[in-house]
């Protein structure tokens, strides 16, 4: 997975969110008191969300696969002073292996101390970039070490094994919100089956018995009232999804895609 910027994510924003805006006062203009209008609200929200939806995603990968590869990273750095070599070139030794992501910045703290960088202005600057939890709580002790002198060796032993356990909580954590972000999706497409079941068995015939139907909604009025709830319940609950299983209410933006168009579709074809 591709490094995704913060000014790319902020491109993306502008972009998607104008696009969906002339797209919702085309529909105003044109399509006001038209069934069609809900229709084209609808794709001017998953137009808004969707770009920024998929490059969370894409960094959230990216970020992800940093943190998994820095407990190999630092095992080899402690092998490479137990040779005794000193970090740069131990981190431009590192560079030259296979570590994902991890990879590609490396390399790039190798050229810097190529070019005259310091050890410690490179090991900042990559903690600017990568921008992670654990390479914000790991890289001042490598510059403390780097600084101390001595057996550093000491210090990327149980920082390691600190990264190593804080990505098994992690994965013991998505583990046990699984099941919740999964009551999510049920609960929406049990929201579905029942406003089919309620339109083939309830609705339907109700709105044939012409004396009963001047009290109730037409079935399509009803249909847009279903819609407007399949909308909120689909945009929020995808929000929701994602603050429990990646701590992030923009990393529930790929639900909410994902049950805005199910919804959309089924209650289109199915009812």
């Amino acid at each position: 997975m591709p490094k995704v910027d913060v000014w790319e994510k902020k491109v993306a924003w502008v972009v998607s969110v104008s696009l969906a805006v002339i797209v919702m006062v085309t529909a105003s203009l044109t399509l006001w008191g038209n069934p069609l209008f809900d229709e084209y609200m609808l794709l001017a929200v998953v137009i808004a969300v969707f770009p920024s939806a998929v490059l969370d995603y894409v960094d959230h990968r990216w970020k992800k696969s940093i943190d998994e590869h820095l407990p190999d990273l630092f095992r080899s750095i402690v092998q490479a002073q137990e040779s005794r070599i000193v970090l740069p070139q131990a981190i431009e030794d590192a560079s030259k292996r296979r570590y994902g992501a991890l990879t590609v910045e490396l390399k790039k703290m190798a050229s810097q101390m190529s070019w005259g960088m310091s050890f410690e202005e490179a090991l900042q600057s990559f903690s600017k970039r990568v921008d992670t939890r654990l390479t914000r709580q790991a890289v001042p002790l490598i510059i403390e070490a780097s600084r101390s002198g001595g057996r550093v060796e000491k210090v990327f032993e149980p920082l390691g094994r600190f990264v190593e356990s804080t990505l098994m909580a992690e994965k013991e954590r998505r583990a046990q919100t699984r099941p919740y972000i999964a009551i999510v999706y049920v609960a929406f497409f049990v929201f579905l089956f029942t406003i089919i079941m309620l339109f083939e068995t309830f609705f339907i015939q109700m709105g044939e018995l012409s004396v009963l139907s001047l009290a109730l909604l037409s079935p399509e009025e009803t249909w847009r009232l279903f819609f407007h709830m399949s909308f909120l319940q689909a945009l929020f609950g995808g929000l929701v999804a994602g603050k429990m299983g990646e701590g992030t209410m923009s990393g529930g933006l790929k639900h909410s895609v994902v049950l805005l168009v199910v919804g959309y579709l089924t209650l289109k074809f199915l009812v």
